[in-house]
């Protein structure tokens, strides 16, 4: 996500659901409109970009999230403000001003990852 888009989260945060037990609200980074040499990609493209999505930026947990010690016996998985990455196509999609969000289950988060520019999908 860029600085821009953390400012459109505290700006829409007031309209985003509240995720209850253990799911957990995550924001996907916005699919870029251009290649780094300016080759303009297209809507549909970037359409099955964001919905294959395997990033996600973790904004809030829901009560029961982590809470199951027998599942989760060390640690839970993140926190808010991780980013996370989980499977394609996981968790409920839903756009809040165009911005999309998925509420995806605990036990869904595969990964923390330290810097998001750094991965690809394949």
């Amino acid at each position: 996500m860029q600085v821009k888009d953390y400012d459109l989260i505290e700006e829409i945060a007031e309209l985003l659901p509240i995720p209850r037990g253990y799911k957990i609200l995550v924001a996907c980074p916005q699919v870029e409109e251009k290649t780094q040499g300016g080759i303009i990609i297209a809507e549909n493209t970037r359409n099955k970009e964001s919905v294959a999505s395997i990033l996600g930026y973790v904004i809030e947990l829901g009560e029961d999230a982590y809470f199951d010690s027998d599942k989760f016996p060390t640690a839970p998985y993140c926190k808010p403000g991780d980013w996370v990455m989980f499977r394609s196509y996981t968790g409920t999609r839903f756009k809040v001003k165009g911005h999309e969000f998925r509420l995806i289950n605990d036990d869904s988060v595969e990964a923390i990852v330290e810097d998001p520019r750094s991965i690809e999908r394949v």
